[in-house]
């Protein structure tokens, strides 16, 4: 059934049945079409809940001393944290919006690969990277959004990231969503533990999660972000948990949305990372190759670069 349309704050909802993307992404291969599969998902089906999985799984990355040691050496996310939270959602979102083969999609990966080459960092740090792009939304839409991805979706998902890690030259890419998993539970365990540097990327970065709320709310933000991370992730960064009952009601309101959710219209308009409020080092518009750090090696810059 169709529900009315409307329009908020611009964008337009409604004049298609409630499950519109599911049914639009049915129709669509996941192993030919799964730039199209993602961008819907990304961008009218789960936006919010998309952009909160991926900033979790950044926290993750963290969370290896390895990798948050040096991006807290070359203080890309301690001392410009907005500017690099907003360079890298926004250089990572443009394969997903024109495909990997538009010009401005090969601007952000070439941006992206530039930066990385600046950097000595292992194999192995960059298949955790992706595989958290991959496994941590599932879980999050398993857990808290109006519906999980479907199996071509997650499929679809799986494809694009196996397509983006190849264009950043990426070895021994996992080929199904079960390996991902794999690899990203495995790794954790190995991986996982305490640096001071992880800490200090993870602190800037939930400073600046604050701000994206009314300060008032500041504080709960910061509760409400350590409630919604598990045990080893915590321990790792040198969290405390929050009181159980806390952490309990963190995760039911996330879950009661994502029930709610089912009973509102389909989003037509779509809701990109620059529109998102949050994203504000680029008011006037950008310049994809401006985007990110031009850095030497042995300076300030990006933390990661391509090693054989």
């Amino acid at each position: 059934m169709r529900t009315p349309r409307l329009t908020w704050r611009g964008k337009t909802f409604g004049g298609v049945p409630r499950d519109h993307w599911r049914r639009v992404n049915d129709r669509l291969d996941p192993e030919t079409d799964y730039v199209e599969i993602y961008r819907n998902a990304v961008v009218h089906e789960f936006p919010w809940d998309m952009n909160q999985a991926l900033s979790f799984a950044l926290f993750r990355t963290y969370a290896v001393p390895g990798i948050g040691a040096l991006l807290a050496e070359t203080g890309a996310f301690t001392e410009a944290v907005q500017r690099r939270y907003d360079d890298t959602a926004l250089l990572l979102e443009v394969p997903s919006l024109k495909g990997f083969e538009h010009p401005d999609a090969r601007a952000a990966i070439r941006r992206v690969n530039q930066m990385h080459r600046a950097y000595d960092i292992p194999d192995h740090e960059f298949r955790y990277v992706l595989s958290t792009f991959v496994v941590v939304p599932q879980r999050w839409l398993a857990d808290y959004g109006k519906r999980p991805f479907t199996a071509g979706e997650l499929r679809a998902s799986v494809n694009y990231y196996r397509t983006l890690g190849r264009h950043l030259a990426i070895p021994d890419i996992p080929e199904t969503f079960d390996e991902f998993a794999r690899l990203m539970d495995d790794y954790e365990v190995e991986h996982f533990g305490p640096d001071a540097g992880g800490r200090a990327v993870a602190d800037a970065t939930l400073g600046l999660m604050r701000t994206f709320h009314p300060s008032v709310a500041g504080p709960a933000v910061e509760v409400f972000s350590r409630a919604l991370m598990d045990a080893p992730l915590r321990d790792a960064l040198g969290y405390a948990a929050p009181p159980a009952p806390v952490e309990r009601a963190s995760r039911a309101a996330l879950r009661a949305r994502g029930r709610l959710l089912r009973l509102f219209p389909a989003r037509i308009s779509s809701q990109t990372v620059a529109d998102l409020p949050w994203v504000r080092s680029y008011p006037q518009g950008y310049d994809i190759e401006q985007l990110g750090t031009f850095p030497v090696p042995g300076a300030a810059g990006c933390p990661v670069r391509r090693t054989s």
